[in-house]
């Protein structure tokens, strides 16, 4: 059973009471080592995956076995944890001195934990070839004050899954990387391709159960940021000019133009899907990864195209929260946990891993792979677009978990529904916002 390793300082006990207790560890522990270490020396850590889907899941575990197999020593014990779970138990796990030694997270949920002192600070550990392969952008997106709290392997764009003969036979111009249509025009292909469907079928299916990080990423490609960042380092929101460029077109689409169903607005991506096999909806913009469900269930015959999501004057530049790896900082074995992470991030592994995943990594010699470039399965839209991708708004923003659920989420859902407009959105967003945010920074 692993030792809790507990964060809160160990009351001075008496010492009768030290006594017995090392009295017990002699005789009931005798040859044990510490946490983490059998008796024969080797060295056991805990890697928590949150991989889910099965081939990834199958990649995650492979690794750790090539690993286990080459490294009797420091052996990887594979941990399945849970998108849908994983700050509250992660919490959880550091409060009570349980968390796992490596911890596969996304970078937007780790300012809480690098500031609470529960992870790592990786720098003067990592090897200079991973820090070197991963763009400084992407480091960003895991530098929370002066530390570095996990390193970020797999990222996805936000595309268009789209209707190949829908599309294709509107007359529209087709989108590629290098010329996406703009928002505007966006906006206008999405009239024409209405028109051509014919009664109760729209251009645009928008599945937005979870509004908040889809806006804010996209809307960097409008020049919206949102969050501002002052001299004394504090965070407070404003609403400008790009930051409503997005959330404006979703709105005009669903409740002027008609164009984007308004039925969709409270689903999930894999909700939408339905629809759009069945003709309904000629376009989904979904995450990248999302092209494996459609590969698996679209129904034979279905030809499907991936285009890049509109775009700003900026070009193709959108905001990612990469997945992350991180190492606990109460882990007495963080040279170790860092050797098991330049093993599963070495450029080929990470391309079984973006592979598994569907995703894009975001290692450069990876990201070069040929099996990542083909144009079978949009992969060569999504690798076109990696340059665009930078570190999503609220990255670093600590209190955004409850801005987003508390402020956020309610009002965009009710701006896109039509029952607020433009001007008690921004005030929401910003007079409510910044009081949940002001809390955080005192």
């Amino acid at each position: 059973m692993r030792t809790p390793r507990a964060r809160t300082r160990t009351r001075v006990r008496s010492l009768p009471a030290v006594l017995a207790v090392l009295a017990l560890l002699l005789t009931g522990c005798s040859g044990g080592g510490g946490d983490g270490e059998r008796g024969d020396g080797t060295i056991r850590l805990r890697f928590q995956s949150l991989a889910w889907q099965k081939e990834s899941v199958d990649a995650n575990k492979e690794l750790v076995r090539e690993w286990n197999a080459r490294h009797p020593e420091v052996r990887v014990e594979y941990v399945q944890g849970s998108w849908d779970s994983v700050h509250d138990q992660l919490l959880t796990s550091f409060e009570g001195g349980e968390a796992p030694d490596i911890i596969h997270d996304a970078s937007d949920d780790l300012a809480d934990f690098a500031h609470g002192g529960y992870l790592a600070d990786l720098r003067g550990l990592l090897p200079a070839r991973l820090t070197s392969d991963i763009p400084r952008r992407s480091w960003e997106s895991v530098t929370f004050g002066e530390g570095v709290y996990g390193v970020p392997f797999l990222q996805e764009p936000r595309v268009l899954i789209a209707n190949r003969r829908i599309v294709e036979s509107s007359g529209v111009r087709i989108p590629t990387p290098e010329r996406p249509w703009s928002w505007g025009e966006f906006r206008e292909v999405a009239k024409v391709l209405t028109a051509s469907m014919g009664e109760g079928g729209y251009a645009v299916a928008w599945p937005l159960k979870e509004p908040v990080s889809v806006t804010l990423n996209l809307g960097l490609s409008a020049g919206g940021r949102l969050f501002h960042r002052g001299a004394d380092g504090k965070v407070t929101v404003r609403f400008e000019d790009g930051d409503g460029v997005v959330p404006g077109t979703v709105h005009d689409q669903v409740n002027t133009d008609r164009t984007a169903s308004r039925g969709t607005l409270g689903m999930g991506g894999s909700d939408a899907l339905p629809g759009f096999f069945g003709g309904k909806y000629a376009m989904v913009p979904l995450g990248f990864a999302y092209r494996q469900q459609i590969a698996q269930q679209a129904p034979e015959g279905f030809e499907w195209m991936v285009l890049p999501a509109p775009a700003g004057p900026g070009g193709t530049v959108q905001g990612v929260s990469p997945q992350t790896l991180s190492i606990a900082e109460d882990t007495p074995y963080k040279k170790e946990a860092v050797r098991f992470l330049d093993f599963m991030l070495q450029p080929k592994n990470m391309v079984r891993l973006a592979k598994g995943d569907w995703m894009l990594p975001t290692g450069s010699a990876a990201l070069a792979d040929p099996a990542l470039r083909v144009r079978e399965d949009g992969w060569a839209v999504g690798a076109a677009l990696a340059r665009g991708l930078r570190p999503a708004p609220a990255q670093s923003v600590r209190g955004y978990p409850e801005w987003k659920d508390k402020v956020a989420t309610p009002a965009y859902q009710e701006f896109y529904s039509g029952a607020i407009g433009r001007e008690e959105l921004a005030e929401r967003l910003v007079k409510d916002g910044n009081l949940v945010l002001a809390r955080y920074q005192r």
